[in-house]
């Protein structure tokens, strides 16, 4: 009984003040992030507040050991109206003012460096067929017996250095143009790598977005993959899960400067 409470406490100590893991469920972070892709997420870089710990508890307010988040860094946070875990980009921070217009932000009156680069291309997968906005269709080209889709791309650059590769699907998508809003004090402003389908700090939480999230609300920072699934293994049949798993996506890190 005593080596089974130690062998409990440790890994709720483990996941509350280390490291806990996080799956990808959706496409609105690629091309940085793949459905199916398992994290591995710091905790310790923004402090503790109750969302750090599983089901909330210890329920306390506010954050201990608080530093502040930064531009660029990819989080995971609780949604401001539900239980959900979400993870996005953190591109403004409090007293910033944020707008985007045809699909570029501007950040405290200044356009983000934005250079168009080659097509991204996404695996084509059971967890990932090409799923394109609305009237925009899909763009599959094979390679070598496997099918791309391919999204035009762009590189963006913050101006504390870190730089990312961003899809835009629509010229003026329904989250093109945004704002100006500026960033409240204990609030950040994120955004997913995904632009064009991505519900983030663009739209309020009523329809269906997440507005300002509270700093409170953070639980962690992407730290490296440490699994990616395609999606095509089952549970009974271990050999597939092998078979369905992106080696070239693990050990991928997302706190470097350029992603």
């Amino acid at each position: 009984m005593r080596f089974f409470l130690t062998l409990i406490l440790l890994a709720w100590a483990i996941r509350s003040f280390v490291v806990a893991p996080f799956s990808i469920p959706s496409g609105s972070m690629f091309p940085t992030l793949y459905i199916g892709d398992y994290l591995l997420v710091s905790k310790w870089p923004y402090g503790y507040s109750k969302y750090s710990f599983p089901m909330d508890t210890p329920a306390f307010k506010g954050r201990i050991f608080a530093h502040p988040a930064k531009r660029g860094d990819v989080v995971v946070f609780r949604h401001p109206d539900s239980k959900i875990d979400l993870i996005k980009r953190i591109i403004g921070i409090a007293g910033d003012t944020v707008e985007v217009r045809g699909g570029a932000v501007i950040l405290n009156g200044k356009s983000l460096p934005r250079t168009a680069i080659s097509p991204a291309k996404i695996p084509v997968s059971a967890n990932s067929p090409c799923k394109t906005v609305p009237p925009l269709a899909p763009n599959v080209v094979t390679q070598n017996g496997q099918p791309f889709c391919l999204y035009a791309a762009y590189r963006e650059t913050l101006p504390d250095g870190p730089s990312y590769v961003t899809l835009d699907q629509l010229d003026n998508g329904e989250a093109d143009n945004f704002g100006p809003a500026v960033v409240p004090a204990g609030a950040v402003f994120l955004m997913g790598d995904n632009r064009d389908d991505s519900l983030d700090s663009r739209f309020e939480p009523y329809t269906g977005g997440i507005g300002m999230v509270p700093v409170d609300h953070l639980i962690g920072r992407a730290m490296v993959s440490f699994w990616s699934t395609d999606g095509s293994a089952t549970y009974i049949n271990p050999l597939s899960w092998l078979s369905a798993l992106r080696r070239d996506r693990i050990g991928k890190g997302y706190s470097s400067d350029r992603q």
